[in-house]
């Protein structure tokens, strides 16, 4: 009997709803990941710069808002990485698809790494990731502009983290022992 309408599959449920649970379970790590982030304004508050009274204060402040802002830094970092590739539609490409490749064997995996039959630690897939990306990038000829983003973005990170004040800042559970302790002693 032939019916007329459909469109014939050459996938089972079976794959399709493995499919469907594993995007599922990426984004609710996404947004696990993202969760972490802090509010853009409280980071961007210009009622909360001021500059420090001593080297001391300073570090404290640094140690302080690179934990509780560590997540904006990251998103602030990339973003200036690619800005700086936009001119180099290659290296952009390859950026791009070095993130994916971060986000599927690092971000968004939930079993560990089994490669031929062969258990690696997140250690192991950290620094192979680390050292990959950065052989390829700088293989695409965009050296000087990967560098130098790098070293404004780090500039643009440490500056926030020294004029931003921490004493205002909402701490959660897992940030507050550590806002509590870096904070710079009261004299």
């Amino acid at each position: 009997m032939t019916s007329y309408g459909t469109i014939p599959t050459s996938s089972s449920p079976a794959a399709t709803s493995v499919n469907l649970e594993y995007i599922s379970r990426a984004k609710e790590r996404i947004k696990e990941g993202l969760g972490t982030r802090r509010p853009w304004a409280e980071m961007a508050d210009f009622h909360s710069f001021d500059l420090p009274r001593s080297f001391r204060e300073s570090v404290a402040r640094v140690r302080t808002n690179l934990a509780y802002f560590s997540m904006n830094y990251v998103i602030v970092a990339l973003g200036i990485v690619f800005l700086s590739l936009l001119w180099h539609p290659i290296s952009l490409i390859v950026f791009l698809a070095m993130m994916a490749v971060w986000l599927f064997l690092y971000f968004l995996r939930d079993e560990p790494l089994v490669i031929f039959g062969r258990l690696f630690s997140d250690k192991v897939v950290l620094i192979v990731l680390g050292v990959l990306t950065i052989f390829v990038l700088l293989f695409t000829g965009a050296t000087t502009e990967i560098l130098s983003a790098l070293l404004v973005a780090a500039v643009v990170v440490l500056v926030h983290a020294v004029v931003r004040r921490t004493d205002n800042l909402c701490p959660d559970e897992e940030s507050s022992g550590l806002l509590r302790s870096a904070s710079p002693p009261s004299s």
